[in-house]
């Protein structure tokens, strides 16, 4: 009885730091809105653009220190709207669900799918099977893996998928978090490998969608599947050997080639040939992209619908990929409720003008410069903001809707003002602040400022190549 007290005590000891952090985080947002609430209002920003910067403060305090689950803040925006006199409660709700929630859903579903068939698991082993035992070129390995993955998934599931092989390896290795630079290659390149892959298609992010969301609800134009693939898969190709290049040389692996490789080549032949669940998934994704890019020409083929429809197949007798259970326990519902809030925010931020405020405040007067300076300064821009804001659907809420009515009002393409934004809210490379990221920098392999120095690299050269696709596709695909 007396060890088990000294267990709880000692339980109680470690959790208090973290009490007090949230304890901090919670009142940092209070008083941060308060204080907002009580200032004079900016000018050229109405009372309820002023109301809607301490909900928006409030709600990024809170989302990233998570002082309160993220899903609870995520309702605690509709409250705040109504409460403030920002819109009424109906509204807030309206805007809260979305075709980008139940899209999100889908593609939870499909995830799950892929990892309980295994077929992420023969992946990995395939591929790194392929790199030998060459160091670099299993570092190499890990990153095309993860983003081939999250051109079609989700990136935090590519991610976790690829996180997971590797944590093996480096224990088989008996490499000690925090002490390799072999492991920091591996644990920083991950990461960026699935934000990179994720903008190869809509289907790869969150990010992806909600971002189509926005340009079409307020740039009243339509970005088809198979357009954003043709940047997109583009920016892939050139980014993640990029992105190895860079890391390999910023943390050069102290080992030249890992013998240990030979045992994850074995278990690969162990897996044998492709079951009857992972031909079922490979078929249904194979429909699935097939109808995804024709509805570039088919408009009634909705992306949103196709999601649903592949993820709902999952589930019929006959297929038996899915459980509501398997579902339940592997979907995100945090994330989910997050993409409401998101979509909340933005529309709020939108009709009270402080999207536009922001934006006017930060980059107006850009539509007299030349198409080259606009994309390279928004690609920046966003980037940059993932500092401030380190949430990628957060980023394309605060910029989207009031870059795309920025361009409207002065005859400009809102796709070439808002789509470098789209792309570019899943360029969190600077520090690991980002969902993505955040998976493996808590596994301890690698600080924050190791991710620093190749990570403002590798997003110089984003910036670069998202401005040299935009001018040279975008007006080809008729998006401009």
């Amino acid at each position: 009885m007396a060890d088990l007290d000294a267990v709880n005590t000692m339980s109680v000891e470690a959790n208090r730091p973290r009490h007090r952090l949230r304890l901090t985080a919670l009142l940092v947002a209070a008083l941060g809105a308060v204080a907002v609430l009580l200032l004079p209002a900016p000018a050229g920003l109405s009372v309820e653009g002023k109301s809607m910067a301490a909900i928006f403060l409030v709600a990024l305090v809170l989302w990233a220190t998570e002082a309160i689950p993220i899903a609870v803040t995520s309702l605690l925006v509709i409250i705040l709207q109504p409460v403030l006199g920002v819109e009424d409660l109906r509204t807030a709700f309206n805007t809260f669900i979305s075709p980008v929630f139940f899209f999100v859903l889908a593609m939870f579903c499909i995830a799950q799918a892929f990892i309980s068939s295994g077929l992420d698991r023969r992946f990995a082993l395939w591929l790194l099977a392929l790199a030998g035992a060459d160091s670099r070129r299993v570092v190499l390995a890990f990153m095309v893996g993860t983003a081939g993955i999250s051109t079609i998934i989700s990136d935090v599931p590519a991610c976790a998928i690829f996180m997971a092989v590797a944590l093996g390896l480096l224990k088989q290795i008996g490499i000690t978090p925090g002490d390799s630079r072999l492991g920091k290659a591996i644990m920083i390149g991950i990461p960026i490998a699935a934000l990179i892959g994720g903008v190869g298609t809509p289907a790869g992010s969150s990010i992806n969608i909600l971002g189509i969301h926005f340009i079409e609800e307020y740039g009243k134009v339509r970005v088809p599947f198979l357009h954003w693939m043709a940047i997109g898969i583009p920016m892939v190709l050139i980014l993640v050997p990029i992105a190895w290049w860079v890391l390999v040389r910023c943390h050069p692996p102290e080992m030249k080639r890992i013998a240990e490789i030979a045992t994850l080549t074995n278990q690969r032949v162990s897996v044998g040939r492709l079951k009857a669940q992972e031909k079922k998934v490979i078929g249904i994704l194979s429909v699935l992209i097939v109808l995804w890019i024709l509805s570039t020409w088919v408009t009634q083929l909705d992306i949103v619908l196709i999601g649903l429809a592949g993820a709902v197949t999952m589930f019929l007798p006959g297929v038996g990929l899915l459980t509501w259970k398997e579902v339940e326990r592997a979907t995100g519902w945090d994330a989910l409720l997050m993409i409401g809030g998101v979509t909340s925010l933005g529309a709020a931020s939108v009709k009270t003008g402080l999207a536009k405020w922001l934006v006017d405040s930060s980059i107006g007067g850009i539509q007299d410069w030349h198409a080259l300076w606009i994309v390279a300064l928004i690609s920046a821009f966003t980037v940059i903001i993932h500092l401030v804001l380190p949430i990628g659907p957060v980023v394309n809420a605060v910029l989207i809707p009031p870059i795309a009515l920025l361009a409207l009002s002065t005859g400009q393409s809102p796709v070439l003002y808002a789509l470098p934004v789209a792309f570019s809210a899943s360029c969190a490379f600077l520090l690991p602040l980002d969902a993505v990221s955040l998976i493996t920098y808590a596994k301890g392999y690698y600080r924050m400022v190791d991710m620093l120095i190749p990570g403002t690299i590798i997003s110089i050269f984003w910036v670069v190549a998202m401005t040299l696709l935009m001018l040279l596709l975008a007006p080809a695909l008729g998006l401009t």
